[in-house]
């Protein structure tokens, strides 16, 4: 059922079945009266359209609503979230697919990837020793012409970089191709900051111009540090959100 829909990785990989799943369901989102709004057919239509059981294609719908992809709304469906230049903090694994199915397609402006030695908040989120070094990846992204954010991403010796990664993808699917690392959790932090003098030129803004930085460890399944990023973003273009819910009281 997925010869065409993302069977094999880069690499000549067979990728895994919620993989090609979810690969099938972004193919089929991108289609024109998705992304104009139109309701997906539901979990046991879209199962037996894939030749996959309910239970896994519920799980790749729901994988996509967590990144803010889909929308669900109880007696009504599932559609492609219709809110551009807005983000959900739950969505951290891909932002550029986030903000695709919102109908903005995100441009890598520059990037910059470099073996160096991390400074010592990086180091120590990565538990590294200091002087150790490690895989620098710097990235400007934007829209519309515009420079949105820039992000800074140090990633663990352990994880076996070359240098010769192509991150023009969604970052934690080039990473989990290239060493079998797997983002499986994050602890985020944010800060309001004013730009200073390289940041201000590298975003267009003027000097002192406030921007929000939003710093994250990424870890894997094992609870392992994979990744320490800073983001910086313009606040007046863009804005991060959090959903909360009410806890059931279970401990």
């Amino acid at each position: 059922m997925f010869k065409q829909m993302g069977n094999v990785s880069k690499d000549g990989r067979r990728l895994p079945l919620h993989a090609r799943v979810e690969h099938a369901v972004r193919e089929l989102i991108g289609k024109r009266e998705y992304q104009a709004g139109a309701l997906l057919p539901d979990e046991i239509t879209l199962a037996n359209r894939f030749g996959v059981s309910r239970g896994t294609m519920r799980a790749a719908l729901g994988r996509l609503v967590t990144e803010g992809i889909l929308e669900r709304r109880a007696g009504v469906g599932t559609r492609v979230a219709r809110r551009p230049s807005e983000s959900g903090i739950t969505a951290w694994r891909s932002f550029s697919r986030e903000m695709a199915g919102k109908g903005v397609q995100i441009k890598n402006l520059s990037h910059d990837y470099q073996l160096l030695v991390p400074d010592d908040r990086a180091s120590a989120a990565l538990q590294i020793r200091s002087g150790t070094r490690a895989w620098r990846l710097d990235r400007l992204r934007g829209w519309d012409g515009r420079p949105i954010l820039h992000s800074r991403s140090w990633f663990h010796p352990r994880l076996g970089l070359t240098g010769g990664e192509d991150f023009s993808g969604p970052l934690y699917e080039v990473l989990e191709k290239a060493t079998g690392a797997i983002a499986d959790n994050a602890h985020e932090e944010f800060v309001a900051v004013a730009a200073t003098t390289t940041m201000a030129r590298r975003l267009a803004v003027t000097p002192q111009a406030p921007l929000l930085l939003r710093s994250h460890t990424v870890l894997d399944q094992g609870g392992r540090p994979i990744e320490f990023a800073e983001v910086h973003y313009v606040s007046s273009r863009f804005t991060l959100t959090l959903d909360l819910r009410r806890g059931d009281g279970r401990p």
